[in-house]
Order: structure tokens, then C-alpha cells, then sequence
């Protein structure tokens, strides 16, 4: 008998903006349907709805025919509803076993722990899995990849009958990607109910049967995987055909003089490397995940230190000691990890957008509101971020929405930077919105800004880059420019060289 989970007229706001509006649509058991949007469109609060972290304004959720409601996320997951988020909800010191069965311990007859049917019990789920876990071993200890096996082990131990995945490749290798659509598939025979959100469209069409299609908390379509094609999705998304994301860029033509000269550099992680930046240019950093990319910008920003070599900026002998250094001198290092690394997530965009410049909004001990306003204005006018007002806290943007505010701090009229590193910038972030970060950066290049850009996707740092570096295992390993047309596979076969 199918079993489904069903969502009819969803509604949610919050102060300033309607979360979601009138949201219907089904899952079956059996398949796996991928939930898409732009940043803001309202995927990840629906998740929010489904697993009880929050209550909806409307509408009503139906599982297999009957109406549930939920007070909290375990509510949720004793109604057999699942949520693996990117954030994992493990605890690091305790074995695989003890996180797999938290809370339902098999116990003897004396009530102490039965460690033999503990052992057993995860075992048996394990190779329902395919995996060589040692169920004993500190999850601490595992790899990114089987930690995350242990969150969907741990919902399969429960019987859950719907799982939801929350961008769940994001911090995996194409290895690890290939280990977790194996459970995926697993998963599916069982009948579960699958739930799919990602930005990544490659991997929709590969692991998806259906796609829903939201815009500005609202349904758009739901259509079969099969009948369909990433342009006509993408339309769907942003309201509009974008076409070649990167042949409408208007770009910089025009580089200056060296901005930034590295000869030689090596640090504990990375080894002799060499490359100049001119102001106007975008240097693109490729190489697989561990090649070293954001290990020279560290050792660049003064948080790794120097071993050998050296480098100058700004036309002077730099040696930085720490990042404030390198920020004192006009360099600003936006982070893969804006949440944990970038931003005052449960600050304001406006405290957000000044921190760099406290002293500059200052007199005496008084700040001047009124220049912390115009300068946090400025950036949400300039980086089109989606608010209400400059009070808005972090936490409550989307994922593009913070990565502005991130560009807005560091590109401020108060801020005297010259060199942007941009690591990973488009990490978790939809289509469109990429595109206006990707022309966004060209602009700044415009403006001349020297502008590193590190990234994963492949099509992306040929797509943006004026010049590319290709790194493996802490070293240079190839060097192109966007008049030598690269490729990927060029890129690839640069990328693998000893």
C-alpha cells in the first residue's frame, strides 16, 4: 500500500515577509522528489513545518491519510517524520552504536546495557547499508561522509516513514556523494518517503523521480525528473530564461598595476607557490577538495604562518602576523563557512556591516547612529539584500542574502580594502542567485578590486576568472587564462598532476 506525506495550503510569516502561501503538493512512498527554489523561497521553512521546529499559520500536513500536527521535532520523529540537516546531530565521544539508538538502549534484565545486542542490532543496519563501520568506533572519529550515514542510519533505526535531506552534499567529495545516493537508492526500495532539497541541479536529475518548484513561498510546479531539463527548471525558479550564466557578465578589461606579488610561499600546507594579482583581476583557485587553495589565502591572511618565500602587497614587503594584519592593510577574506566563520549570525545585518569600522562610527563613547544606518543601507542597496530593514538578523536571511552582507561589510566606504578572497562564495546558494554574486564580483573587479575566487565548481571558476590556478596536494600544478578557453577536463587534468 503507498504510503504518502501531503501538504495542503501551507501559510507562514514572519514579521516583514510571508514565509510561505498556500504551499500544496504530495510525496509518495517509493520515490525521492527533489524540493528547489532560489534562496528565499521558502524550502527551508516548510522543512521547519514538516519536522515540528516550527508551527504552520494555514493549512494542514497529511500522513497517509491522516492529519498531523507537531509541538516539537521529536513529535515529529515519533510520527515517523526525519530531517537530516547539514548540521550534524551526533554526539562526537559516543560510539556509532550509542548514536544510532539514542534514547532506546537495549537493556538486560538487571537494566544494565546490553552492549552484545547493542552491537548486533547496529550491525545489522549497517550492512543493510553496504557500509564497513566498525559499530563500536567514536563517531567523532569518522569521516564527514559516514558521520552523516550515521544521521540516516539513526532515522531508519526509528522507522521513520519520511526523510528530508537539507542540502546534504555540501561538505561531501564526489566519492562521498556516490556512498550517500547508494543509501538514497536503499532508502527508496524501502518505501520510505523522500525528500530532496539541494542547489545542485547535476545532482537532482541524477537521484530524483519528481521536482517542486518554489518562488517567493510559493508553489510553481511539481513535474517528473524524467520530462523535464535544467534550463527549463531554472526558468521556473527565477521567473525567467537567464540563459548563459556566464556570457551576459559584463566584465573588467582593464587590469592595473601588481596588487599582490607571491613568490615561493610555503607554510606547513602548502609548498612554493607563486602568482600575481593585479587590481582589476580575478584569480580563480581550482584544485580538488585537500589541494591547498585555502591554505595559501591563510597563510596570505597571517592565520597560518610563513615557513618560506614571500610576498609583497600594496607594492610593500608584507609579513603578517595575524589577520588583523592583513585586514589593517586592505585585505578582506570572506569564508567558506560564513555561518561559523563569516558572520554575527544572531547579530543584526547593520552590526554586521559595521564591525569592521566600530572605531570609525565612534565619538568618544558615543556611536553615530546615523552613519551605522547610511553605511549598512548602502550595502543593502548595493547587494540587492532581500530585508525589511537593516535590523534584520543574520540568522533569519537566506544563504545569499548572508553572503552579501558579508560582501557589503568588507566593500563599505569606511572599509579600505583592496584585495577580496572570496572562498567558496556560491556554496549553498540557487541559480540565480548566483549569477548576481558572479556579476556582482566582476563589478568589483571594475572598481578595481584585486579579487581571488576560490571554488569547488569547476564551471564556475572558469566561467568568472580572468586567470586560474590549479593546485594538487599544496602545489601549483597549472596556470590558465580565460583567453586559452579552459575546460573542465583541462582544469581536471591539471588538477591531478604529482
Amino acid at each position: 500500500m503507498e504510503q504518502y506525506l501531503e501538504f495542503s495550503g501551507i501559510g507562514k510569516a514572519f514579521p516583514g515577509v510571508r514565509a510561505l502561501d498556500d504551499i500544496s503538493f504530495r510525496a509518495s512512498s517509493g520515490s525521492v522528489l527533489a524540493l528547489i527554489g532560489e534562496n528565499g523561497a521558502g524550502k527551508s521553512t516548510l522543512l521547519k513545518i514538516m519536522s515540528g521546529d516550527l508551527q504552520p499559520d494555514q493549512g494542514k500536513m497529511i500522513l497517509n491519510g491522516e492529519e498531523v500536527t507537531f509541538s516539537s521535532p521529536l513529535d515529529a520523529m515519533k510520527k515517523g517524520i526525519s530531517v537530516i540537516y547539514q548540521e550534524r546531530q551526533l554526539i562526537p565521544s559516543l560510539s556509532v552504536a550509542e548514536n544510532i539508538f539514542p534514547g532506546a538502549l537495549p537493556r538486560n534484565k538487571f537494566g544494565l546495557l546490553d552492549k552484545k545486542k547493542l552491537r548486533e542490532d547496529t550491525k545489522k543496519i549497517i550492512d543493510r547499508f553496504g557500509l564497513s563501520i566498525n559499530p563500536d568506533v567514536p563517531v567523532g572519529t569518522l569521516s564527514v561522509a559516514h558521520q552523516q550515514m550515521v544521521e540516516i542510519m539513526k532515522a531508519y533505526r526509528r522507522h521513520s516513514d519520511v526523510i528530508a535531506f537539507d542540502e546534504p552534499t555540501a561538505p561531501l567529495t564526489d566519492t562521498e556523494i556516490d556512498i550517500l545516493f547508494r543509501f538514497i537508492k536503499t532508502l527508496k526500495d524501502d518505501g520510505k518517503i523522500v525528500l530532496y532539497v539541494s542547489h545542485r541541479l547535476a545532482e537532482i536529475f541524477q537521484i530524483t523521480d519528481e521536482i517542486v518548484v518554489m518562488k517567493d513561498g510559493k508553489f510553481v510546479q511539481t513535474v517528473r525528473t524524467a520530462e523535464t531539463n535544467e534550463q527549463e527548471i531554472v526558468k521556473a525558479m527565477v521567473g525567467r530564461d537567464i540563459g548563459d550564466t556566464y556570457a551576459s557578465l559584463s566584465r573588467n578589461d582593464k587590469f592595473g598595476d601588481v596588487l599582490l606579488d607571491v613568490k615561493n610561499l610555503s607554510s606547513p600546507y602548502v609548498d612554493n607557490v607563486s602568482f600575481q594579482l593585479h587590481r582589476g583581476e580575478i584569480i580563480g583557485f581550482a584544485g580538488l577538495v585537500g589541494a591547498g587553495r585555502s591554505e595559501v589565502m591563510r597563510a596570505i591572511f597571517g592565520a597560518d604562518p610563513v615557513l618560506a618565500g614571500e610576498f609583497s602587497f600594496d607594492g610593500q614587503p608584507a609579513d603578517f602576523k595575524s589577520p588583523k594584519d592583513a585586514i589593517d592593510a586592505g585585505i578582506a577574506l570572506c569564508p567558506e563557512d560564513r555561518k561559523e566563520q563569516g558572520l554575527l549570525l544572531f547579530r543584526s545585518i547593520k552590526d554586521n556591516v559595521s564591525a569592521p569600522v566600530v572605531d570609525k562610527l565612534s565619538s568618544s563613547i558615543f556611536r553615530n547612529p546615523k552613519l551605522e544606518e547610511e553605511i549598512a543601507q548602502s550595502a543593502i542597496d548595493k547587494f540587492s539584500i532581500k530585508t525589511p530593514n537593516s535590523e534584520k538578523i543574520c540568522l533569519e536571511l537566506s544563504g545569499g542574502n548572508q553572503q552579501k552582507v558579508i560582501l557589503g561589510r568588507w566593500t563599505s566606504p569606511l572599509v579600505d580594502t583592496k584585495l577580496l578572497i572570496l572562498d567558496e562564495p556560491t556554496k549553498g546558494i540557487d541559480v540565480g542567485t548566483k549569477q548576481e554574486i558572479y556579476q556582482m564580483v566582476c563589478d568589483l573587479a571594475k572598481q578595481g578590486y584585486g579579487v581571488i575566487f576560490i571554488s569547488s565548481e569547476l564551471t564556475e571558476v572558469i566561467g568568472v576568472s580572468d586567470t586560474i590556478i590549479v593546485m594538487h596536494n599544496g602545489h601549483v600544478t597549472g596556470r590558465t587564462t580565460r583567453d586559452e578557453n579552459p575546460t573542465e577536463e583541462s582544469i581536471l587534468a591539471m588538477a591531478m598532476l604529482d
